[in-house]
Parts: C-alpha cells; sequence; structure tokens
C-alpha cells in the first residue's frame, strides 16, 4: 500500500531500497528555505542497520502489509525463544537479535505475545504493554527522602533495573511497563 512521505509514524513498517525497514524515529522539518520534509530515522528489520532518510509529502513510499497473530512464548534455550500458534500448535523459535535483547528480559512462560509476520516469515514480537514483577533487591530507604517524590534503583526478578518508589521493597510485586523498564504501579493481586 502507497502512503505519503509525511504519513511514516514511529513502529511503521515500509519497503525501502530492497529491505524492509522499521520507523524509530520521526521528525517534521521546515527549513526556511526549500519545502518541508520528514526526517525519518529507520531500522533494518532482518540485518538491524540503521539509516536516516528524508520523505517528502509529494514521495511516494510502499507499506509493508504484516499480519499480526498472537502466540504464546513456551520457553528459552540460550539464544533460542519458542512460541506457540494456539490454534495449530505449530512452533517456532526467534533469536534474542529479532526481538531485541531489551524485551527478551520481559518475556514469562505462558506469556500472549503478538507476532509480526511478513509474507509467511516472522519478523519480531509485541510485548504486552505491562508485565507484573517481583522486585528481588531494593535498596533501603534514606531518611528524609520520603518527602520529595524521589525514586530509588530496584531489581527485579528477572534481572531488569526499574527504579521505583521509596515505599516499594523486596517481595513487592509491581507492575513495569515493557517499553521503557518504567515502573507504572503496585501489582493489585
Amino acid at each position: 500500500m502507497k502512503i505519503d512521505g509525511n504519513a511514516i509514524r514511529p513502529g511503521m513498517v515500509i519497503e525501502h531500497k530492497g529491505g524492509l525497514w522499521r520507523a524509530i524515529k520521526t521528525q517534521h522539518t521546515q527549513p526556511g528555505k526549500g519545502g518541508a520534509y520528514l526526517q525519518v530515522e529507520l531500522k533494518e528489520i532482518r540485518v538491524g542497520t540503521k539509516l536516516n532518510e528524508r520523505f517528502r509529502s509529494s514521495e511516494k513510499v510502499e507499506r509493508a502489509t504484516l499480519e499480526q497473530r498472537e502466540f504464546q512464548f513456551l520457553f528459552s534455550d540460550g539464544d533460542a525463544h519458542t512460541f506457540m500458534d494456539t490454534e495449530t500448535y505449530d512452533q517456532f523459535a526467534l533469536d534474542t537479535e529479532m526481538i531485541g535483547a531489551d524485551q527478551v528480559a520481559f518475556l514469562q512462560d505462558g506469556m500472549m505475545v503478538m507476532v509480526e509476520n511478513h509474507e509467511g516469515s516472522p519478523l519480531g514480537v509485541q510485548l504486552p504493554d505491562h508485565v507484573v514483577l517481583e522486585v528481588a533487591e531494593a535498596d533501603a530507604v534514606v531518611k528524609g527522602q520520603t518527602a520529595s517524590s524521589s525514586f530509588k534503583p530496584a531489581v527485579m526478578d528477572n534481572g531488569v533495573k526499574v527504579m521505583v518508589p521509596p515505599h516499594i521493597e523486596a517481595g513487592t510485586r509491581i507492575v513495569v511497563n515493557t517499553t521503557d523498564a518504567t515502573y507504572v504501579e503496585r501489582a493489585k493481586d
């Protein structure tokens, strides 16, 4: 599907220079002289190379059609992470590089994820926005710090470091945002 060059948004996948590229950042620029353009930071999906490209509104760009289906995460074996289609029970593995090293830490047994496919081959995994994790280690509260909205470092049971409010202690279950590993709230369970 063809779209205008200035209609590219972060997260969109386009076909460009013979490959599939995901838009990471976009910035609309209007120079003093000449026409406006969209500065887009692209990342090649299969190889991982990055590219900065300018697109004018008059240019047409081919948006890749991705099929998104829900799969269940089963287990990890080194760098291979196995997922299963809950309807057909077909299984496949993706390596850490395709998922993203920062995202792999949030995978939990039985977690439902969205897998993006292009022409039958999986391209990546979209995790739920929030996951519940248990605090393994948390620094002690410094006296007098509770009056201001300060945060302290904590290590989750999966090894991810998250900045948490002073009242959170080891053993507490919290909700963490998977996109940027930030504290959301205390778990309700």
